[in-house]
């Protein structure tokens, strides 16, 4: 490698300047040496920018090849921990990566340059910051931040099994989980206070105000030389070339006062108005920001002209405006500036005519060339017109006239002819010199940059995530941003692209693209596409953030230049202000990030980059933010802007003492204009220039020689020169052009020609509805010639277009573009002026309606917790009783002997499902509820003695005391006889009760102990405390070895009292003891304590399973009741069946009210929400309601579907001539869950949902009055209300769907589903109540019914003997093979339709199989798997196993190629399976279409067969069943999506259910509106991952995704030694 003296040497004498040696500078470093074992691996690159005049194509073969041979650097394999100086145990992971360093970097050196005086700049060696192998500094205190032993988010050693977890532990979790939301909504707020708080210091102001503050008015003499051009221009056409800052602008003020006081004398005199343009860059044809300029200019004439000036650009939206607004603007104002395509746009439109303008004023003249639109205007409409007196005059304005490397003089003669003008400059150039500062010029050379590579965290991207291309622009920048500015500001390229607003937007990118690829797919699938976008997300944002270091490993030799010299200028504070040219966006932003970091207090930078970026991983800046930059750099607020060419021209920008070209210009006019921006006075401009890069030095040679070039060329003009040949020269330029086509619409005058026709057509296309995709152009070559076919979205009236053959692909696409136009004209779709006609079309009312709901949003509602049945039968006394009798399936479990018991109601009782109680701990049995047919009359004195009865079990078992009110009790209770067998269809008796032990119970109030009983007598009786209502016990043996004042034996329940037996009975207080005196000779019993347990729907409780019940008691402190054991053993099922009866009484009444016949325990699911997240599948139940049953998750899932398919039916008929947005939009506002809400409250459907459990005080009737026990002070009736949230309303709603579709489906019975369907969406868009009125709605439009062709019937046999299924309607069959891009095929339309129908009937299928193949699943494993069978890559698959793909009709060869190729493949991966069923897995993702197929098929079946949806079933059965007999082989296509991949991580590879996903809202600074959601991951108590998004659903999913990062690779014990 040469030496830096010689290298530096030949760059200097390259511009003729002499070489310094400098010694050593901040860069220098000693070369590294290899250990014996390592290899040094040698790569080839260029390591040149990408632009036009550093091309390396230009250079010598020799000098080119020298210059790769120079360029050669070594690579290292280092460790990350090497890489930024950290040891190996201060990260979480340390993957060995590699990183390209630079081994032999050359000292770096900074000279003068060009032919003035020599400034020599020398940089101090002091600047070098610290060596490889220190500790790199984070957070400013030399800490790296990491998850530690000790930090705050370490996990405690909780219990892991899940049924010892107490709703202690939960409430740890949520405390948990609020005390992270706090910290983490804290740190949000405190930033947007801050930024209203700068806001409320005048911040704010409004674009108008800043444009004012930092333009001043031109005002004060001209110069010299302005008043030359002046002069000149007043008497022809001309451009005026003058250095950026001399004062053009000035120059188009005066000759616009010129031109306004003739155009007043002229209107005075009669003439017709015409009105002047001051026309800008449009903001698609260059770099600068159009919406700046117009703005910019608009001010400065506003400020200097006393006449009316209006301003206009592209997102004002004057595409849309018609003729007669742009009429009323042409009145109304008399200077116009505006962008130049909003010009050509109204003259091709032929709103204004070119005599109706009386001077054009073009800025930044040299882009008049092709077909930009100063280019347009004059070829198109200035040149047509052919009497010269009715042409306006022109004037431009450039700093060079010319932008390229080619011949100069023929390129200015060129732009002199298109523009219809004279290149003019003043004509003492010195003067121009004197009044204008100019900058005096350096050469700063940098060592050798690296080559390219990629950083660590690079290549994990790309190991992971290489194939998403979305981020193939993420990772050029990446391995540019490695070469150009070092490895931290590479690895920020990924944190800025996968900040939350970029990842967002990708979001949006890929949710977009999903719709136009999935249609009508549900959103899940949508999720699971979105994974690996969040996943990577993630994985960024939990990489290990290094603060960034000054030396070679951190940053780029280019930077560390920049910092050392910044670091002279601003080392004291100054009023100096610099501009940094950098080309790419990306550069300004991450040396804006850099800089701030790097200890230069003195400087205070910004970015100044231009508001348009297609890159989601770009900042978005507005117009707003551009001139707050710009005013906050005049106001010295900024004194360093890292800017791109937004900064070269156009843009006021306060003169600055230094300009570095951190990236050299691409052209002479970049050079000239950005030099310009240094006017200040001993102000210096710098060329950064890599050391012995041959291409930087020729790009700074030709720079200047171009610059000499000009100024010669401008000196040589004489002044006196004649406007002559300008129609003839240009006329010349115009041949090739006339040969193309245009078309004059005779009503308007609007011209349309093959440059306007692509931006008519553009502007078409987008006022289409459904934000259809642009244009889509097909090339095909022949015979050496292109032919362009253009095919427009499915809405469109044409659907495609075929143009002329041109030897150009260009000119061909436009031909096709213009052949759509005259058609569309010819057609009617486009009006005279070529706008649309179907733009104010009628589109959907509510097309963008707020349908989606607030997740978390809940209200208070009223909440029934009694049947109405029990009301309004009470008041009086009834004549006869119905009979439900309960009885244990297995009694024996109880433990002890039970007898059944019999329920007595007013009315008659239906059909109850079982009821799982239990009765032991780890022990169950069903209750049956037998409901008896007919009643049994029951006398007066009967209904006395079953209420006694019934009042005793209130007493003695519960401890209540009621009174005796007959007329309002709502039902009885009395046992039944001991052997009672139940058989079908068993009706009321009379002998079915125990009326011996009834008539018992009625006439003692207790069975009576004294000392003559036996102690045979003592056992097995219902003992009661007489004083303490929670201790009841069975007595089992007395013990005649104990005595009362005998200790109490070990292992006794406990009690108030345990000194002796006696006292251990008696439960009175101290003081009323002392006036008791018991016998001393009672016996003692050996009892067990009955537990105070209500609730047997649920299991036991850990306490009770833990809970002692021996007890040792005596007989005469204890009420002995004449319950029999066996009976009260029954009584304390009580509860619990009264409970439930109820609530299937409850649900019941709910189906009443909707008109729905539908099973009892579904119609309860449906209405039962067990926990405060019921919707949140897989996490743990927060204040979850136990013993309630199962919840409505799974009839919800498949009450959902049915929903989807009975309202897609629904539409498609009600509308069969209407397009698939239009179906979509219709079904949407039927099932959104807004309007779902909407009609359940209007039902009220809120006070029937079970959202509590079993409760201790409403299981008692209702009517009668409570004398004695809890709660007998309380006076009134008791209103209950439950908090439930605006989405579980609706789902209760999807849930009752899937309960009356379960209800009568065996049979394939669907009309109380579809009857369900109708009362919840309350819309005459589902106006039916059974499945068979879908057809009677049904209208065959005539393409169906139309007489087939020969191919239509042919395609028809084909499908019979493929299918066995006989289509009576074979165009029908024949439009599910239609492609969008046709049109229509003979007269058929389009599968879209019948794939929008056909879509939720399969999904309807694959719901019903899956869901009843696996009866526990729940609905996310569901969902998950279902993903599967509906997912395009299936559906492709099957379409060409099935060759249904053979059939389709399109327009376009490229579908053909994709089909084809991707055909190719799936077969040879079916081939290579050896029968696995899981083979088209493996592919790539298919073209849409092939899947589309399959869904409009069966779309165009289910009509055929006059909507038999069993053929939907057999096809179903007969071809994707066997696919998906095994859905675990799915597991993990399923997987993908975080949050399953998450909970399959814990709780099946760690052993882990300890765990929970908690979300909540984050409110902003003024706590009004939501900002967005935050979620985290709790294991054991403590939060170790979090997430935040706009809602919660992707919250949830970023916080899993930032989980499983924290996992991956931990094995079992390691997780446990780290969460517990």
């Amino acid at each position: 490698m040469a030496s830096t003296s010689d290298n530096a040497s030949y760059t200097l004498d390259l511009l003729g300047l002499e070489f310094i040696d400098t010694g050593p500078s901040a860069c220098s470093e000693a070369p590294m040496l290899l250990d014996e074992d390592e290899e040094e691996t040698f790569h080839d690159c260029d390591g040149i920018p990408q632009d036009p005049i550093l091309n390396t194509s230009s250079l010598p073969e020799q000098v080119s090849a020298t210059t790769r041979e120079d360029l050669v650097v070594p690579m290292k394999t280092v460790p990350l921990a090497d890489l930024w100086g950290l040891k190996k145990n201060d990260l979480v992971t340390t993957p060995e990566q590699t990183m390209p360093l630079d081994l032999e970097q050359p000292s770096n050196e900074i000279k003068d340059a060009g032919p003035f005086d020599l400034d020599i700049l020398m940089i101090d060696s002091h600047a070098t910051s610290t060596q490889i192998g220190e500790p790199a500094i984070a957070n400013g205190a030399g800490d790296v931040a990491e998850l530690s032993d000790d930090s705050e988010t370490q996990i405690d050693q909780a219990d892991a099994n899940p049924k010892q977890k107490s709703s202690k532990s939960k409430l740890e979790d949520r405390n948990a989980f609020d005390q992270w939301r706090l910290r983490h909504a804290t740190n949000f707020v405190d930033e947007e206070i801050k930024i209203r708080a700068r806001a409320e210091r005048g911040e704010h102001l409004t674009v108008d105000d800043l444009i004012r503050n930092d333009q001043p008015r031109i005002i004060g003499d001209p110069r010299e030389y302005q008043l030359e051009l002046f002069e000149r221009a007043k008497n022809q056409n001309i451009i005026a070339v003058l250095d950026t800052g001399s004062g053009k602008t000035l120059i188009a003020v005066l000759l616009l006062r010129y031109i306004l006081d003739q155009e007043l004398e002229d209107r005075s005199m009669g003439k017709k108005p015409r009105v002047a343009f001051f026309l800008v860059e449009d903001l698609l044809q260059v770099r600068v920001d159009s919406v700046a300029l117009v703005f910019q200019q608009w001010r400065v004439l506003k400020d200097n002209l006393d006449q009316s000036i209006e301003r206009f650009c592209g997102q004002m939206g004057t595409d849309h405006w018609a003729k007669v607004t742009w009429q009323q603007h042409l009145k109304n104002h008399m200077v116009i500036v505006c962008t130049a395509e909003i010009l050509n746009q109204c003259l091709m439109r032929s709103f204004i005519r070119i005599d109706q303008i009386n001077i054009l004023i073009f800025d930044e003249a040299h882009h008049a060339k092709k077909n930009h639109p100063y280019a347009r205007i004059i070829k198109d409409y200035y040149i047509s017109e052919t009497d010269s007196s009715k042409r306006p005059k022109v004037f431009g304005m450039t700093a060079s006239p010319v932008d390229v490397r080619s011949n100069f003089t023929h390129a200015a003669k060129e732009l002199e002819a298109m523009l219809h003008c004279q290149i003019a400059t003043t004509a003492d150039l010195a003067l121009l010199r004197h009044s204008v500062s100019r900058p005096n010029e350096h050469v700063a050379i940098y060592p050798k940059l690296y080559l390219p590579g990629q950083t660590i965290l690079c290549q994990e991207m790309e190991q992971r995530f290489g194939d998403m291309d979305i981020f193939s622009k993420t990772f050029r920048n990446a391995v540019h941003a490695t070469t150009e500015l070092g490895a931290w500001c590479a690895d920020q390229v990924w944190s800025m692209a996968m900040s939350e607003r970029a990842a967002l937007k990708l979001e949006r990118k890929l949710e977009k693209r999903a719709f136009k690829e999935q249609n009508s797919k549900p959103v899940e699938m949508i999720d699971a596409q979105l994974s690996q976008l969040r996943e990577a997300q993630a994985f960024v944002q939990n990489w290990p953030s290094i603060e960034p270091r000054i030396d070679p490993n951190c940053m780029s030799p280019k930077v560390r230049v920049l910092r050392d010299y910044l670091s002279m200028i601003f080392e004291r504070p100054t009023d100096s202000r610099c501009i940094v040219f950098v080309h790419h966006r990306h550069t300004a932003r991450l040396l804006g990030e850099l800089f701030p970091r790097l200890g230069l207090p003195n400087l205070r930078m910004g970015t100044l980059i231009g508001t348009s970026s297609a890159d989601p991983g770009e900042l978005e800046v507005s117009f707003r933010q551009q001139m707050e930059v710009i005013h906050k750099f005049r106001k010295g607020q900024l004194n360093c802007l890292f800017a791109t060419s937004v900064a070269e021209e156009g843009l006021d920008i306060p003169e600055c003492n230094l300009v570095i070209r951190f990236d050299l210009y691409a052209t002479l006019i970049q050079y000239i204009q950005s030099r310009g921006r240094a006017r200040h006075v001993n102000s210096k401009y710098v060329h950064m220039v890599e050391e012995g890069n041959p291409i930087h030095m020729q790009a700074v040679r030709d720079v200047r020689k171009g610059e000499d070039v000009l100024r010669l060329f401008c000196e040589a003009l004489p002044a006196d020169r004649l406007l002559q040949g300008h129609d003839a020269n240009l006329e010349d330029a115009l041949i090739k052009e006339k040969l193309l086509r245009n078309f004059v619409d005779s009503a308007s005058g609007a011209k349309l020609t093959y440059a306007s026709s692509l931006v008519v057509l553009s502007h078409f296309v987008s006022c289409l509805p459904e934000n259809p995709s642009p244009p889509n152009f097909v090339m095909r070559a022949e015979h050496g010639q292109y032919t362009c076919e253009v095919v427009l979205p499915a809405y469109s009236p044409i659907h495609a277009a075929t143009g002329r053959p041109y030897s150009k692909k260009s000119i061909a696409k436009r031909s096709a573009a213009f052949e759509a136009c005259l058609r569309l004209r010819e057609g009617g779709h486009l009006d005279e002026n070529f706008l649309p006609t179907h733009h104010h079309r009628h589109l959907p009312a509510m097309r963008n309606a707020h349908l989606a709901m607030n997740l978390h949003k809940s209200s208070s509602y009223d909440m029934k917790v009694k049947p109405k049945v029990w009301e309004e039968s009470r008041g009086s006394l009834p004549a006869s009783l119905f009979m439900t009798v309960l009885t244990l399936q297995d009694p024996d479990r109880l433990g002890r002997e039970s007898q059944p018991m019999v329920l007595l109601t007013r009315t008659q009782m239906p059909d109850f499902p079982p009821v799982l109680l239990h009765l032991q701990a780890e022990t169950t049995s069903q209750l049956i509820l037998h409901t008896l047919g007919g009643s049994v009359p029951i006398p007066r004195e009967t209904l006395s003695r079953l209420n006694a009865f019934t009042l005793r079990v209130y007493k003695d078992v519960f401890n209540k005391k009621f009174e005796v009110n007959e007329a309002e009790m709502s039902y009885w209770f009395a046992p039944v006889v001991k052997h009672f067998h139940y058989t079908h269809g068993k009706r009321c008796s009379h002998d079915l009760i125990d009326w011996a032990t009834v008539s018992y119970v009625y006439e003692n109030e207790a069975w009576v102990w004294n000392t003559d009983r036996s102690d045979e007598e003592l056992e097995d009786r219902y003992l009661v405390d007489r004083w303490d209502g929670s201790r009841r016990f069975w007595s089992i043996k007395v013990r005649p070895d104990l005595r009362p004042q005998d200790p109490v034996p070990a292992g006794a329940a406990p009690a108030k009292h345990m000194n002796t037996i006696i006292d251990y009975t008696v439960s009175l207080f101290a003081k009323s003891r002392k006036n008791v005196v018991w016998l001393p000779d009672q016996p003692v019993i050996y009892a067990h304590r009955i537990l105070h347990r209500l609730n047997w729907l649920d299991d036991f409780l850990e306490k009770d399973k833990r809970a002692k019940t021996d007890a040792y008691v005596c007989p005469e402190p204890l009420l002995f009741s004449a319950l029999p054991a066996s009976v009260a053993a029954m009584a304390y099922i009580v509860p619990s069946a009264i409970s439930r009866v109820e609530s299937y009484l409850i649900a019941l009444e709910t189906c009443d009210l909707l008109g729905l016949s539908v099973h009892p325990d579904l119609a309860l699911e449906a209405i039962t929400k067990d926990s405060d997240n019921t919707n949140e599948h897989r996490q743990e139940q927060i204040h979850l309601q136990r013993g309630m049953g199962k919840n409505y998750e799974r009839l919800e899932f498949i009450g959902d579907c049915f929903l989807k398919m009975a309202t897609s039916i629904s539409v498609f008929c009600i509308k069969p001539h209407e397009n698939e947005f239009e179906y979509h939009v219709r079904r949407m506002l039927l099932i959104c869950n807004q309007n779902l809400f909407n009609v359940a409250i209007k039902r009220k459907l809120f006070e029937n949902v079970r959202s509590v459990g079993f409760s201790r005080r409403t299981w008692y009737p209702e009517g009668i009055k409570l004398l004695e026990g809890k709660g007998f002070t309380k006076t009134g009736a008791e209103v209950h209300k439950h908090q439930l949230g605006d989405k579980t309303i609706a789902d209760v709603c999807e849930a009752m769907i899937g309960a009356a579709l379960l209800s009568h489906n065996s049979n394939g019975n669907m009309d109380m589903a579809v009857k369900a369907v109708t009362a919840m969406v309350g819309s005459p868009d589902h106006d039916v109540s059974q499945w068979a009125d879908y057809y009677k709605l049904y209208k065959m439009p005539p393409y169906q019914v139309a007489e087939a062709s020969a191919v239509q019937r042919n395609l028809a046999m084909q499908i019979e003997e493929k299918f066995g299924y006989s289509f009576k309607y074979p165009r029908l069959l024949m439009s599910a093979f239609v492609h969008p891009s046709l049109a229509s095929f003979a007269g058929i339309p389009c599968y879209q339709r019948l794939e929008f129908l056909g879509d939720s009937l399969l999904d309807m299928a694959c719901v019903n199989f899956i869901f009843h193949r696996h009866p526990d699943r729940d609905p996310q494993w569901l969902t998950e798997h279902k993903m599967a069978l509906v997912s395009n890559k299936f559906l492709a698959a099957l379409s060409v196993k099935l060759g249904l793909h053979k059939h389709i009709r399109f327009s376009s060869p490229a579908i053909e190629a994709q089909n084809r190729e991707y055909t190719q493949e799936v077969e040879e991966a079916e081939r290579e399976s050896n029968g696995a069923r899981d083979y088209w897995t493996t592919t790539k993702n298919p073209p849409k279409c092939l899947s589309d197929v399959v869904e409009s098929y069966l779309g165009a079946i289910f009509v055929d067969s006059e909507f038999d949806y069993s053929e939907i079933e057999r096809f179903f059965d007969n071809h994707i069943r066997w696919f998906f007999e095994d859905l675990s082989i799915y597991d993990t296509f399923a997987n993908h999506h975080p949050v399953t991949h998450l909970n399959n991580l814990l709780t099946l590879s760690l052993g882990c259910s300890s765990y929970r996903i908690m979300s909540s809202a984050v409110l902003n600074a003024m706590g009004d509106t939501i900002k967005h959601q935050v979620a985290a991951v709790i294991v054991h108590g403590h939060v170790i991952a979090s997430g935040q998004a706009a809602s919660s659903k992707n919250a949830k999913v970023k916080a899993a995704s930032s989980a499983l990062e924290a996992l991956r690779g931990m094995a079992p014990f390691e997780y446990r030694r780290k969460f517990g």
